[in-house]
């Protein structure tokens, strides 16, 4: 892997030569596309039309360093990825200057996607532009990251995590990922209800027998409520476990762990009754969309 340090039009050019796309857009392949397909091949009990796949996993981002002050600041920005399944925006980071994040160097760099898996049978693309709001006008920001990274995915192990750093002006970020060989794509949705007192609540996610962890969601519930959906890659016949941990200000913190065995298609649900809340669980698999799945939801206006 290799990073660039120049602006967005270089790398922007080259796509547009290859692809032809409207390239600023968003992703337009959704998840879960092939969790109930009409054209399945069953042999031995398995799907032999819609079959696993590489995938890239990232699993964390991290503000590794920062140039500017020594306590939080506000972030905002993107961090995206390109793969070959539709080579548009899939959105990892995605945070709006009058809605920044808080961090401070070592901080945990919330992560919004990917919107859908993302494909690692080609290279990937990691575009970003990551700035720290000042009190002054935007034109005053500090950048913190800005430019693209290439990973060239036949060179990375698999199912072995990597951590990489981009630097940039003001700073720079660590994200740790992986490829991981014959995987599908699980879709995460979690209802909390039955809420009895508001309580902290931290969600993260092991994946295929590997010791990093993806935090899906670290903050204060206080309603019954649904989290953000989350999109996770998983080797196939491995196991996903989420992590729930749960406490109040006044008491000690409380472990939940439910696991799910990955398949091609279909739709698996648990509950699990706490002392704060029931916790509603469904888990959505579904392999990447090939040829004329693909095709036909990238030719979206």
């Amino acid at each position: 892997m290799f990073t660039l340090h120049m602006a967005s039009i270089v790398y922007c050019i080259y796509f547009q030569l290859q692809c032809n796309l409207y390239l600023f857009r968003e992703a337009w392949l959704e998840p879960m596309m092939l969790t109930d397909p009409s054209d399945c091949c069953i042999l031995d009990g398995a799907c032999m039309q819609h079959t696993p796949s590489g995938m890239f996993q990232i699993f964390s981002l991290k503000l590794a360093k920062i140039h500017v002050g020594c306590g939080p600041v506000e972030l905002y920005g993107y961090i995206a990825m390109r793969d070959d399944l539709d080579r548009l925006l899939n959105y990892v980071v995605s945070f709006k200057r009058d809605d920044p994040i808080i961090v401070e160097q070592g901080s945990l760099i919330n992560m919004s996607g990917p919107k859908r898996g993302i494909d690692s049978h080609g290279n990937i693309l990691i575009e970003y532009d990551m700035r720290i709001k000042t009190a002054e006008e935007e034109k005053h920001d500090l950048q913190l990251i800005d430019g693209a990274s290439i990973i060239v995915s036949k060179d990375l192990q698999k199912c072995h995590t990597f951590t990489s750093r981009i630097y940039g002006d003001c700073g720079a970020v660590d994200f740790t990922a992986s490829r991981l060989e014959n995987a599908v794509e699980a879709t995460l949705e979690v209802v909390i209800s039955e809420v009895q007192n508001s309580f902290n609540l931290c969600l993260s996610c092991f994946t295929s027998g590997l010791n990093e962890e993806i935090r899906l969601f670290n903050g204060t519930i206080g309603e019954s409520c649904g989290l953000k959906r989350s999109v996770v890659a998983v080797v196939i016949a491995s196991w996903m476990t989420l992590k729930f941990k749960l406490g109040a200000e006044s008491s000690s913190s409380a472990e939940h762990h439910c696991s799910f065995i990955a398949n091609n298609h279909g739709i698996f649900t648990q509950k699990m009754k706490t002392d704060f809340a029931l916790l509603s669980v469904k888990v959505t698999w579904s392999t990447l969309p090939r040829g004329s799945h693909a095709h036909s939801s990238s030719s979206q206006p």
